[in-house]
C-alpha cells in the first residue's frame, strides 16, 4: 500500500466511522485527542468512548479518574446502534473492570468478528507513569486480545505480556509468536524503542507469515502519542477495507511523517503531529 493518504470524502458525503475507546489527555498530546486529530486529517469521522480522564502535561501524568462502567458501555452501545462503525481502536483502559466491560459490550453488540478492532494495550505513559492497574494485565490477555484483529504493544508492553525482552531481530520474532499465541488474529511488535540501528523495523505476524515494515528512524525527543497515532491510522485504513498488512504499512508511513512534523510543547515531550497534512 504505497499511498500516503486515505481518500477524503466529498463535502456532504458521510465518511467512514472509526471509534476510539480510550482515555482523555489534558495535555492534548496522546489518548483520544491524538486519535481524533489523526481521524480528522485522514478524512475519517471519529467516534468516542471515554474510559478515563487523565491529569497530565508534557512532563508526566499526575493522576486519572475512571469513567463509570455503565457510561463506558453506554457510549459504545449508543454509537453502534445508531451511527455504526467500520473499525475501532482501544487505548487506555485503566482497570480489569473496564476491560471486561468493553469486551462484554463488544460481543453483546455483535461487533466481534464483523468490525476490525485494533488493541493498543496502554500500560504506562511514555514517562513511565502507570495507566493500567497491574491486575488488569490478565484481563487484557484473556478478555480483549482474543477479540482483537490486531494488537500493537510497544516493547515494554511486549515484555509485560510475554516475558520476552526484545533486543534483536530473533527475540522480536519470538515475541511476535508469543503475542499471537495470546489470541489476536495479528500481532505487531514495534521496533521504535529498539535502538540498534538507524532504522525502525516493525514486525507483523498472523500465526503463519511474518511481514516487516521498515522506516528511517526520526531523531526527535517529541514523540508523545506515537503509539496512539499509529493505531488510529491503522484502524482508519482497516475501516476503508485494506488488509491488515496494508493497513499496518499505511500506519507506519503515517506515524513516521507525524514524527517528522513533531513539535516542542511545554517543558517535556512534545506530540507527534499529523498537522503536516494541512500544508499538502
Amino acid at each position: 500500500m504505497n499511498q500516503r493518504f486515505l481518500p477524503v470524502p466529498a463535502p456532504g458525503t458521510t465518511p467512514v466511522r472509526v471509534m476510539t475507546i480510550a482515555g482523555s489527555d489534558s495535555g492534548g498530546g496522546a489518548g483520544i485527542q491524538a486519535d481524533m486529530r489523526t481521524f480528522a486529517l485522514l478524512g475519517v469521522h471519529g467516534l468516542v468512548a471515554v474510559t478515563a480522564v487523565t491529569v497530565q502535561n508534557s512532563v508526566g501524568v499526575k493522576g486519572f479518574h475512571e469513567v463509570p462502567l455503565d457510561i463506558i458501555a453506554g457510549q459504545i452501545e449508543a454509537v453502534a446502534s445508531d451511527i455504526g462503525l467500520q473499525a475501532a481502536k482501544t487505548g487506555m483502559l485503566a482497570s480489569s473492570a473496564i476491560i471486561d466491560t468493553v469486551a462484554d459490550v463488544w460481543r453483546g453488540q455483535g461487533l466481534s468478528g464483523s468490525v476490525p478492532l485494533v488493541v493498543d494495550p496502554v500500560c504506562a505513559s511514555m514517562h513511565g507513569d502507570p495507566l493500567l492497574h497491574p491486575s488488569a494485565l490478565d484481563s487484557l490477555k484473556h478478555q480483549l486480545f482474543p477479540l482483537a484483529t490486531l494488537v500493537t504493544p510497544n516493547l515494554d508492553e511486549v515484555r509485560l505480556f510475554t516475558g520476552i525482552e526484545v533486543v534483536d531481530a530473533a527475540t522480536q520474532h519470538d515475541a511476535a509468536r508469543a503475542l499471537h499465541g495470546l489470541g489476536p488474529q495479528w500481532a505487531l511488535v514495534k521496533g521504535g524503542h529498539l535502538r540498534t540501528s538507524s532504522h525502525s523495523a516493525d514486525l507483523l505476524y498472523n500465526g503463519t507469515d511474518f511481514f516487516e515494515f521498515d522506516a528511517t528512524r526520526i531523531d526527535t525527543g517529541h514523540d508523545h502519542g506515537a503509539g496512539d497515532t499509529l493505531a488510529a491510522a491503522t484502524a482508519s485504513a482497516l475501516a476503508h477495507g485494506h488488509s491488515v498488512p496494508d493497513a499496518v504499512e499505511f500506519g507506519k508511513r503515517w506515524v513516521t511523517e507525524c514524527l517528522r512534523a513533531a513539535y516542542p510543547l511545554g517543558q517535556g515531550h512534545g506530540p507527534v503531529s499529523p498537522l503536516f497534512r494541512l500544508s499538502r
